[in-house]
């Protein structure tokens, strides 16, 4: 099995924080091409936090805060790449269909690089403008193990604990995801 990034919505405040929410479940990419050749200054409150904060979800074209590993079939993956395609040609100005399907096959193989993590596992992203170039910085959430009696009790009472850390950790604004733990962290970067 395949796996890739699909939305998620842990509460409702991507619709509030981003001009258009994702809706839960599309399959996701990084989204940070949307921001190429933007001059960030530009950009009104809610279109910084997609560029700062945001997965894009192929079919709404609309932003998600997170988004978790999902295993995905080889017709699924085909189908992102198709979908993708015609979203950037229709509303990116992709010159023509096979420059489309080439940008999507690239953007769809950089979000399964995401995925080298078991299924269920969260994914943030923190993107700067470094130079003139977006700067991607990717973080993992997993589920914290639970060790004794008392601690699947407390487990119970809240719908998420998250701990660990994977790979390098910069000094970088904190994600706190309604009072997780902690963040698991795994640095990933695309220039």
């Amino acid at each position: 099995m395949l796996k890739f990034p699909r939305t998620i919505r842990l509460d409702p405040s991507d619709t509030f924080v981003f001009e258009r929410a994702a809706e839960p479940g599309e399959w996701a990419v990084s989204g940070a091409f949307v921001f190429w050749n933007r001059d960030p200054a530009t950009l009104g409150q809610k279109q910084r936090v997609a560029l700062r904060s945001g997965f894009l979800g192929i079919d709404s074209l609309g932003w998600s805060t997170l988004a978790i590993v999902t295993e995905a079939s080889e017709a699924e993956r085909q189908a992102m790449i198709e979908r993708l395609a015609s979203q950037l040609l229709a509303k990116f100005g992709a010159p023509d269909a096979d420059a489309a399907r080439l940008a999507a096959e690239e953007e769809i193989a950089f979000a399964a690089s995401l995925c080298e993590h078991p299924p269920q596992t969260l994914l943030a992203v923190q993107r700067s403008v470094e130079n003139g170039e977006i700067r991607e910085r990717f973080r993992t959430l997993k589920p914290r193990a639970v060790a004794a009696d008392a601690d699947r009790l407390h487990a119970h009472a809240s719908a998420f604990t998250f701990h660990e850390v994977e790979g390098d950790v910069e000094p970088a604004e904190e994600v706190d995801l309604l009072g997780l733990i902690r963040t698991d962290a795994r640095t990933t970067d695309r220039t």
